[in-house]
């Protein structure tokens, strides 16, 4: 081991004794193969081993990589595989000057090919991490030089008639090198997509035109309008990508494509429908690189969060989330399965489809092709022992009853309802044919929730908000004059919306005794929510106008979600 680099470490960066000798025994003739020995050895960290490069050569280490320095132009005339397989990006400094940030010294290779390439003369060399330097290449590459409208240039009429040939094998889409325009079109769609954070990709045929538009933060956004001639190719694209029926066009179709856009991994659920003008086309997209929320990060008041962890940590009934479709149910049952998956619970699950994955819990997927329904699978799950079931949805009566049944008989059951409010929840069950006194000995408690776009903290700013709408949202002068309320001025990372993220405005039914009553008494939801708000049930516009005072969304978004 060199003298020089063990005094640089030991000296400079005070690496303690202990590692300094482990590090003195490793094989390593001069300072480029030490250094390699110490990294593949993990005895130090990577910002240690550049700081000592850096000492050692005289060079920089450049420790964030600034979105104003990544200039897509710069990084074009490499391959994206290239640039990562060397750890390697050229990056702009200013107006004028141009590094290459590299996060191997002694890769002189590299740097003398992209300081040629570029033929700009002499270019400076900074030493950078690994992810850094992958997350520039990702973004260098996503924004990349082949804008839509120079793809859509690039296909003729001939062209956009053909079907292109699949890539058997799931590769990154930054790093698909495809010449077919189409293909390339299709690729930049789905990764501008995961970018922007979008739910869901609608492909929409029209008469005269074709519109792309992508769902942000539960709302629509125009995005492309390709001409209304690539429609098939597009379409023919994505079945062939999702293994569809390219040549049947009158019958809807399902399917499921699996991508990487960078260091995400995407699943995408593909459904195609046909219209007058063509196959409708929707994509979504459930980014599987994502972690998973946890219940206190879901936007559930301190008072409902510690209500809830009594409720799932009961041993038996059942636990409704109710709300339209895309308003988080899914994702709140999940992050309460995570807090109670321990190993002495056996939970099961029967979700269309299974959209997370959690270690611990067997999920079973609803296949209606052999007759696997929420009914037929739940009645076999009762018979695997389990202490907890989630049932994806309740539909029909089968499913509401063997539910109770299972609730009856010791076992806690999660489930979800599309109903607009916790107290229309009861009479969707007794509507579907559940007899009230079931009702009341088996349900627990009914939550209801929906999503609201929080404002972006890049452009937020105080506002003034009109007395008529705070009114709707009963919310006093008094409360005005200890809260500022805020809005989104719009900006470039929030798409010029001024919301930036959604979070959940909820409400909590607890079936107390005199709410059972109410039940049986009654179908009317109206007349149980009334008697659970005497009992002190938070409705959503109330858990919403709080939302409002404390700065995270504004007035006009909890009334766009909610209803009196």
């Amino acid at each position: 081991m060199t003298t020089e680099l063990i005094n640089i470490l030991h000296g400079h960066l005070g690496v303690d004794e202990a590692k300094i000798e482990k590090i003195k025994a490793l094989n390593g003739n001069n300072p480029q193969s030490a250094l390699q020995a110490i990294k593949s050895q993990g005895l130090l960290d990577e910002l240690t081993l550049l700081q000592a490069s850096s000492t050692l050569l005289g060079l920089g280490v450049l420790q964030k990589i600034l979105p104003g320095m990544i200039d897509p132009t710069l990084a074009a005339p490499f391959a994206v595989t290239y640039l990562k397989q060397k750890k390697a990006i050229p990056l702009r400094d200013g107006e004028k000057a141009i590094l290459i940030a590299i996060n191997d010294p002694f890769d002189y290779e590299t740097i003398d090919t992209i300081t040629k390439t570029l033929a700009m003369g002499f270019l400076e060399t900074v030493l950078c991490s690994e992810a850094e330097i992958a997350k520039a290449l990702n973004e260098a590459f996503e924004e990349g030089p082949h804008t839509a409208e120079q793809i859509l240039k690039d296909i003729d009429e001939e062209e956009s008639v053909k079907i292109y040939a699949e890539i058997a094998e799931t590769t990154d889409l930054l790093e698909d090198t495809s010449e077919a325009p189409v293909i390339q079109f299709v690729n930049l769609m789905l990764s501008k997509a995961a970018k922007n954070r979008a739910s869901d990709i609608h492909i929409e045929p029209y008469q005269q035109d074709l519109r792309v538009r992508f769902r942000i933060d539960g709302l629509l956004y125009n995005t492309f309008s390709p001409p209304k001639r690539l429609h098939p190719s597009v379409v023919s694209r994505i079945k062939v990508m999702s293994g569809l029926n390219i040549a049947e066009k009158r019958v809807p179709q399902d399917g499921r494509i699996e991508i990487k856009v960078g260091d995400r991994n995407i699943d995408i659920r593909v459904s195609t429908l046909p219209t007058v003008y063509g196959e409708r086309v929707v994509l979504r997209l459930l980014d599987k690189s994502s972690r998973m929320l946890e219940l206190h990060e879901l936007g559930i008041p301190d008072a409902h969060l510690s209500e809830i962890r009594k409720l799932i940590n009961l041993s038996h009934g059942i636990v409704l989330v109710t709300g339209p479709t895309g308003s988080g149910k899914t994702t709140t049952l999940y992050a309460a399965l995570s807090e109670i998956n321990t190993q002495d619970k056996n939970i099961i699950t029967i979700e269309d489809p299974v959209e997370y994955q959690i270690d611990g819990i067997g999920q079973v997927p609803v296949n209606r092709k052999v007759g696997l329904s929420f009914a037929n699978g739940l009645r076999t799950i009762v018979r695997q022992d389990p202490d907890i079931i989630l049932v994806g949805e309740v539909r029909d009566l089968e499913t509401a009853e063997i539910a109770i049944q299972a609730a009856l008989t010791g076992h806690l059951v999660f489930s979800t309802l599309h109903t607009n409010d916790a107290a229309s929840a009861i009479t969707r069950l007794i509507d579907m044919g559940i007899e009230p006194f079931l009702i009341t000995s088996s349900v627990l408690a009914i939550i209801a929730q929906r999503l609201v776009r929080t404002i972006c903290p890049s452009c937020k700013r105080p506002a003034e908000v009109s007395s008529a709408c705070m009114k709707d949202l009963c919310v006093t002068e008094e409360d005005l004059k200890e809260a500022t309320l805020f809005t989104g001025e719009g900006c470039d990372k929030c798409m010029q919306t001024g919301f930036y993220g959604r979070t959940g405005i909820y409400e909590i039914m607890k079936i107390s005794e005199s709410i059972k009553k109410k039940i049986i008494s009654t179908s009317d939801a109206n007349a149980i929510k009334e008697a659970a708000v005497i009992e002190g049930m938070r409705t959503l516009r109330e858990d919403g106008s709080d939302k409002i005072m404390k700065g995270i969304t504004t007035p006009e978004e909890i009334l766009r979600v909610t209803q009196v």
